[in-house]
């Protein structure tokens, strides 16, 4: 009796801190204004630096905007300041503003599209480096639940960069370091390529 109330009490616990606070994507609009100078009026940046973040999922916006607020496995200069002063309440809305709005699409490197297609959807066995679409599925939608990112649209030159920063361990805020263990083993080429590949992945 007592190992089951203990067992109830583990699982409320875990449900209540799991909890995201519900996103108003009308206050995130007004609260995105903080934004626009870097990923655009509607979350597609101009800058291929600086992440598209429209279509994005809302769980891993929130999640990202956290991490650079802790400043432990996530850092920049300019978006920690940014994430600084937000609340939670900041963050939801914000997530589901950007997760409301529509991605451009993208357009790949035809000379990096049969690298990039490979690792995309077997990876390299020779290497260790697990196919991609395991985890961001095969139209590059991501997953949700998982707090997997969408790929498919995103700027080449960014998801080369966050991949880099995988594979230094510049970024660790990766669940499991899966995204660091895959990394590890890319090389520079793969990396362009498959960067390139989701760019264009519709």
């Amino acid at each position: 009796m007592k190992y089951t109330a203990l067992i109830s009490m583990f699982t409320l616990f875990a449900l209540a801190t799991g909890a995201q606070a519900a996103g108003n994507a009308a206050a995130g609009q007004t609260k995105a204004q903080n934004c626009v100078g870097c990923h655009g009026v509607n979350g597609n940046s101009t800058n291929p630096a600086w992440p598209k973040l429209a279509g994005q999922h809302e769980g891993y916006l929130v999640k990202q905007l956290g991490d650079f607020k802790a400043g432990k496995t996530r850092q920049d200069p300019l978006m920690s300041a940014q994430a600084a002063g937000l609340s939670d309440q900041d963050m939801a809305d914000l997530g589901a503003y950007f997760s409301s709005q529509k991605m451009s699409p993208g357009v790949a490197d035809e000379a990096k599209l049969e690298l990039g297609q490979k690792i995309y959807r077997a990876g390299n066995k020779a290497s260790g480096v697990s196919a991609c679409m395991a985890c961001h599925s095969p139209t590059g939608a991501g997953n949700p639940p998982a707090k997997f990112p969408r790929l498919s649209g995103q700027h080449a030159a960014y998801v080369a960069k966050a991949l880099k920063d995988f594979r230094s361990g510049a970024r660790s805020n990766d669940a499991g370091k899966m995204m660091r263990n895959v990394a590890a083993h890319m090389t520079d080429e793969e990396i362009e390529a498959v960067a390139s590949y989701v760019q264009g992945l519709k």
